[in-house]
């Protein structure tokens, strides 16, 4: 009987503060109410029905996903976007008459050429092309300008005889123009800790001796039928590359 009073008095107590609680705050959780009657000075041991404490527990909040997460989803949308336009990059078919065998390993930003030239074994490295977007600024800008405005090729040329050195060519291919930078000799038997001498700067060379060395390279299947097929073709490369990278990068962010 004296429980009951007990009751009764405190949850009077408590009703007009309660009631303002949730007259102001009609959109917090029904804890406030909680809140209220808590600290109406009820006895200590009391407790409180099981229905109402239940109605009265938090509710679990929303995880907000982690940045890991976030980036999972950016990841994946790039994925989309550059499969998207590898569709659209179709490389031509190897033309008729192109000299070498190619080697495409994937995973490498580097494709290698490979021939046999009476006697001599020709090996070429192509490297990813240098892009270059946008028109040029200034249309009375010479030749060297024009070049350095467009979109170019690396490729290191190697030729070499048995049992003989190397010659090795350092090579920027251009739209329709092969351009020679370096030019020296390589020898198996030389030692990496002696520095041998590479000879001249390529275009300190003589004009006729730089345009002789263009000739040398051209019947050995370095010329720009060759060059402009394999600038698109590493184009596409890079394309496919960046797509296995992308997903690498997201099943390690998965993991």
């Amino acid at each position: 009987m004296a429980l009951t009073t007990i009751l009764r008095r405190s949850a009077s107590a408590a009703a007009p503060l309660a009631a303002r609680l949730i007259g102001g705050q009609r959109h917090h959780h029904c804890s406030a109410l909680f809140s209220a009657v808590k600290h109406a000075n009820l006895p200590q041991n009391l407790s409180f029905p099981a229905a109402f404490r239940r109605f009265s527990a938090a509710s679990p909040a929303v995880q907000k996903p982690s940045a890991d997460e976030k980036l999972v989803r950016v990841i994946e949308s790039e994925i989309r976007c550059a499969q998207e336009a590898d569709d659209q990059g179709e490389v031509e078919e190897i033309p008729d008459g192109f000299p070498f065998k190619i080697e495409d390993n994937p995973g490498l930003q580097t494709v290698t050429l490979t021939r046999e030239y009476e006697g001599e074994a020709i090996d070429v490295e192509v490297h990813m092309p240098d892009l270059v977007s946008g028109e040029e600024e200034n249309e009375d800008d010479d030749e060297e300008d024009e070049k350095g405005n467009a979109s170019s090729l690396p490729l290191v040329v190697r030729v070499s005889k048995k049992g003989g050195p190397c010659l090795e060519f350092g090579c920027t291919a251009y739209p329709d123009e092969i351009q020679i930078d370096t030019l020296s000799m390589k020898d198996a038997e030389t030692s990496e800790d002696q520095i041998a001498y590479e000879g001249p700067d390529f275009s300190d060379l003589d004009e006729n001796l730089q345009k002789a060395f263009h000739k040398y390279l051209e019947i050995r299947g370095i010329k720009p039928s060759a060059t402009n097929f394999l600038h698109e073709y590493m184009i596409n490369k890079d394309s496919k590359e960046y797509v296995v990278w992308l997903k690498n990068l997201k099943k390690f962010v998965e993991a």
